[in-house]
């Protein structure tokens, strides 16, 4: 099992097929076993060496307390270690949810690294949506989570859920995040389910930007957890492009 040590701690990522690299990076409370399960990988790997990386606090990956560890910087830091472990120079990125914050991450910190670029299930502009009493907080999320999700949140721990608090906490950073997006010089593809809070917002942000926009069925978790058909294939189709 690979492994890439950055800033102290060890990053778990999987490797397979061969062609050009695709990272792909999960969301909160998943890991890189959620890119087989969804078919994600068997629908690249044929064409593409496809790697997917545990985020620091998520499945084989180290998963330290310290908040500082999960800044995005930090985190951007970490993808690029695994696209310089594979021995590229660059690839194209997939992220949803919170990987997709990673990835634009990756794309303001080091976007030479980015060739292409997928943002899924995230509002690059206004990040986590607000709730009735104002910002989401992690505890009224991590409840809403485990009422509405329990299978997705049931690994977590009273040790592990400070790594998730801290995760969680990260994501309020957004500065330069359109414009890492807009002027990196890479194609960019926006996706969300259309019960997704983020679909409207970043619909909208895609038009007024010139950039494609895949619409698909389900909310922010079923739209990453049973991707339909034709989702998958317009996915894989951006990422095959030369």
């Amino acid at each position: 099992m690979p492994y890439v040590t950055h800033r102290g701690q060890r990053i778990h990522y999987t490797v397979e097929g061969e062609g050009p690299l695709v990272v792909l990076q999960h969301g909160l409370f998943m890991d890189s076993e959620s890119w087989r399960a969804n078919g994600i990988v068997d629908a690249l790997k044929g064409r593409h060496r496809v790697a997917c990386v545990d985020s620091l606090g998520h499945g084989l990956s180290d998963k330290p307390a310290d908040p500082a560890l999960y800044a995005q910087d930090q985190r951007a830091g970490d993808l690029a270690a695994v696209i310089d472990d594979l021995g590229e120079s660059s690839a194209a990125v997939f992220g949803y949810s919170m990987g997709a914050w990673m990835a634009v991450g990756l794309a303001r910190h080091h976007p030479e690294k980015v060739s292409r670029l997928i943002v899924g299930g995230w509002d690059l502009v206004n990040g986590v949506p607000k709730g009735p009493q104002g910002p989401l907080t992690f505890d009224i999320f991590m409840a809403f989570a485990r009422a509405t999700a329990p299978a997705l949140v049931g690994w977590v721990t009273p040790e592990i859920e400070p790594a998730m608090r801290a995760c969680f906490e990260a994501l309020g950073q957004l500065d330069g995040a359109p414009e890492a997006v807009l002027g990196g010089g890479f194609p960019v593809l926006l996706w969300d389910g259309r019960e997704d809070p983020y679909h409207a917002p970043m619909q909208a942000f895609a038009a007024a930007q010139g950039l494609p926009f895949l619409s698909s069925d389900g909310g922010h978790v079923p739209a990453i957890v049973t991707p339909g058909a034709e989702t998958v294939r317009q996915l894989v189709g951006f990422l095959d492009t030369p």
